[in-house]
């Protein structure tokens, strides 16, 4: 496009052939946000140089191979559901007492691995590591018989801050790109024998699943949401303008639809997220993923993962078919979609999907 006069005011056509979108969103967002436009005009001109040449510039999205948009360089997963939470607490904990004491003061959080981060459609291999036996008697190297999905979204990180400058609440907005599709692939077992003390290792490091599609911030403009209801936090992590955005999610299990929630339902939305990641001053780069974390809802659809839909493993899940799952098993497929809506605007966040595959070791 940019030999056909597109986009020519940029000073290097490097950007637009580029394999990762990181160039393109270091231009900053005036000129991602103008260059955004500008497609989107032509595609609504029928008479556009970009509509007669579509067949060259667009292909089917089911004859390409379907890449990673980014060259992704930190990756750090959050806790931020207080559904998702509360339904997690109440399976270990005491269930008056679901809650960390922590866990309404701060965005809680662990930094994950982004070598292990694919692209959708990825299978995903089951992973080995220390769990103990069926009758609980003796730990061994086995491969995980409790492996999960979480349905996530995940924050694109759009603009950097440098060390030891945090970024406020308030501008933290500035410093998103855009968000996508995420599924945090979770070894329950290996999860629960080695998170005390320092947190998820090998549990969740073996695979997450981005999505290829990356939808601006400037699109989700008229899906701009109320964020729920929260027990003040600590003057750092309010906002002028606090919100979140209407997006629909849906996670489905070999066809079958397991849960249906929505982005708007975080309890710490994105920019507070951001705001306590850099509060001690932590620097962010162009490329990041700061991933929500299991988004889950009110009532029983609401569940984004199996972990809370068979209550730890002790109500199977029954699928059309008739087969039952209380985790994940081998040739299983997942599949995570997104989607925002208001009259005759309707945004789609393509597909994140994966298939577990047998481990031969």
């Amino acid at each position: 496009m940019y030999d056909f006069g597109y986009f020519n005011h940029i000073d290097s056509a490097d950007v637009y052939h580029s394999k990762y979108l990181n160039d393109f969103i270091n231009l900053g967002k005036i000129k991602t946000s103008e260059i955004r436009l500008l497609i989107q005009k032509e595609l609504c001109d029928e008479h556009s140089v970009l509509k007669s040449k579509f067949k060259r510039f667009f292909h089917v999205q089911n004859e390409v191979t379907m890449e990673l948009p980014l060259n992704i360089g930190d990756y750090t997963d959050f806790y931020s559901s207080k559904f998702h939470a509360e339904n997690v607490g109440k399976l270990f904990r005491d269930p008056e007492n679901a809650l960390p004491p922590n866990w309404l003061t701060m965005p809680i959080a662990y930094h994950g691995r982004s070598s292990s981060i694919v692209v959708s459609g990825t299978e995903i291999t089951r992973p080995y590591g220390q769990s103990f036996s069926n009758d609980k008697t003796e730990l061994r190297h086995q491969p995980s018989s409790l492996l999960d999905f979480e349905l996530e979204m995940a924050t694109i990180i759009g603009k950097e801050n440098t060390l030891g400058n945090p970024i406020s609440c308030g501008d933290a907005k500035d410093y998103v790109f855009g968000y996508a599709l995420f599924n945090d692939w979770s070894a329950r077992d290996l999860q629960k024998w080695e998170y005390q003390p320092l947190g998820p290792f090998t549990g969740k490091n073996f695979a997450s699943t981005l999505s290829p599609w990356i939808v601006m911030t400037d699109a989700l403009e008229p899906f701009k949401a109320n964020v729920i209801e929260q027990v003040e936090p600590l003057s750092y992590l309010k906002s002028v303008d606090p919100f979140s955005y209407d997006i629909e999610l849906r996670a489905f299990l070999n066809g079958v639809e397991v849960t249906r929630t929505n982005f708007k339902h975080l309890y710490w939305n994105p920019s507070q997220q951001i705001a306590h990641h850099t509060v001690n001053g932590c620097n962010l780069r162009v490329g990041d993923i700061l991933a929500s974390g299991t988004i889950s809802g009110p009532g029983k659809t609401g569940k984004g993962c199996l972990l809370e839909i068979t209550e730890g493993g002790k109500k199977p899940l029954i699928l059309k078919n008739g087969e039952q799952r209380l985790f994940l098993q081998d040739g299983d497929e997942v599949l995570l979609k997104g989607s925002c809506a208001r009259g005759d605007i309707r945004i789609g966040f393509g597909d994140n999907w994966g298939v577990i595959k047998a481990n031969k070791l």
